[in-house]
């Protein structure tokens, strides 16, 4: 590789394909739905396990407890499994954060559960590119990064967040991110490339929603005039929160729960809706536009609107100090051969919550594939090496302190 020092190439020369992708295959086979807790106390294990090879504590985060709201309008404890965090090096000057998520959207009893062979370089499975394959990867550059400073160890220090929930919006690791982000220089996260191979830059923030609305009951056919319709409030309510969406801000109302007999006036629904704001200023307005559209409907209908959720992924750009990692990151990219450009995405991730913290922040080093959040979910193999030397090479450089983020 032309653009590599001999250390450099020496260092991701060594780093072999093969335990990588057995990590995946083993990784995917265990189902861990974010509300599977004994798949994500199972996951949880085989992680301490692998990355207990590096120079560091690993050890098992508690999550935050989180409240949620259920079918009938009521706030109940939503349990989530346990957080993993490595701790390498924590007196070092300069100490970075990764982060990768072991939870997928795949319940325990949805029917995607097994790993199939598409063809010699095509691996489709539950989490392979979302994101059990950015695991792997990460762990492989971890080690083949210390394994060049076996003769002395790196100055750089880091941690390793794995989270449990990232996605339902990191609620239960919200508090452990904002608080392994603190001092970072920079931070990596190993959410799957975007298609292409291409990283992440502006990503818009993401606000999940539930509205619990309370009518009046009464008979459909002898009175139905002293009924407030809760189900019809919901729809009102769900229709002007979608006719107002627009360029910079996206709104999806996603669920409504209600209603009940045919010949009962419904007195209670509950509606959950998402917002995707591009920056702060769409931020503000949605916020806004929720709350108008909450008074127009509690008045029209008579009925009480209770409003819960925020938004839990703040807008977040590619400007500063993670335009200043990019142009690093590109750079080692193209010294390693690999195509790769910077460009918008609409998704969020907990790259969001780290921006926010003031970190320059990749997140998007994971693997290459694509259908993620689908039974079409697929891992394209040969990414997984060379992602992992792009890390490898990233660490290294960063441990010689090549960039001042």
């Amino acid at each position: 590789m032309p653009g590599l020092t001999l250390p450099e190439t020496r260092l991701v020369d060594h780093i072999a394909p093969q335990p990588i992708r057995d990590h995946v295959l083993d990784w995917a086979g265990v189902n861990s739905g974010t509300d599977n807790l004994a798949g994500l106390a199972a996951m949880a294990g085989r992680l301490a396990d692998a990355f207990s090879v590096l120079p560091g504590e690993v050890s098992l985060l508690d999550p935050a407890p989180v409240a949620m709201v259920d079918g009938q309008g009521h706030m109940v404890d939503r349990a989530h499994g346990r957080h993993l965090h490595v701790s390498v090096r924590p007196d070092a000057a300069r100490r970075i954060l990764l982060t990768g998520h072991m939870d997928t959207v795949f319940a325990a009893d949805h029917p995607f559960q097994h790993c199939t062979w598409l063809d010699e370089g095509t691996l489709r499975g539950p989490g392979t590119a979302d994101m059990k394959g950015g695991i792997a990867l990460m762990l492989a550059a971890l080690q083949a990064f210390e394994r060049m400073g076996a003769g002395s160890p790196p100055a750089l220090g880091y941690d390793v967040l794995i989270n449990s929930d990232e996605e339902t919006g990191s609620l239960a690791s919200a508090r452990a991110l904002r608080e392994l982000a603190e001092g970072k220089c920079a931070a990596l996260t190993y959410e799957p490339a975007l298609p292409g191979g291409d990283l992440a830059k502006d990503r818009p923030g993401s606000g999940n929603f539930t509205a619990v609305i309370r009518g009046r009951s009464a008979h459909a056919g002898r009175n139905p005039e002293d009924g407030r319709n809760a189900l019809v409030a919901a729809g009102d309510l769900a229709l002007r929160l979608y006719r107002a969406r627009r360029a910079g801000l996206a709104i999806n109302p996603a669920k409504i729960d209600g209603g009940g007999p045919n010949n009962l006036v419904p007195d209670l629904a509950v509606l959950r809706f998402n917002m995707r704001p591009a920056d702060d200023h769409a931020m503000a307005a949605a916020r806004a536009l929720i709350a108008r559209a909450i008074d127009d409907v509690a008045r029209d209908h008579d009925v009480a609107v209770a409003l819960h959720g925020d938004f839990g992924r703040p807008p977040k750009r590619g400007d500063g100090g993670t335009g200043a990692l990019a142009t690093l990151v590109s750079a080692a990219a193209r010294d390693l051969g690999l195509a790769m450009g910077w460009r918008d995405t609409g998704g969020v991730c907990d790259g969001n919550n780290i921006a926010a913290c003031g970190v320059p922040v990749i997140d998007t080093m994971g693997a290459c594939g694509g259908n993620i959040h689908t039974d079409e979910e697929f891992l394209l193999v040969d990414s997984l090496r060379e992602r992992a030397q792009l890390s490898a090479l990233v660490l290294s450089q960063l441990d010689r302190g090549e960039a001042v983020l």
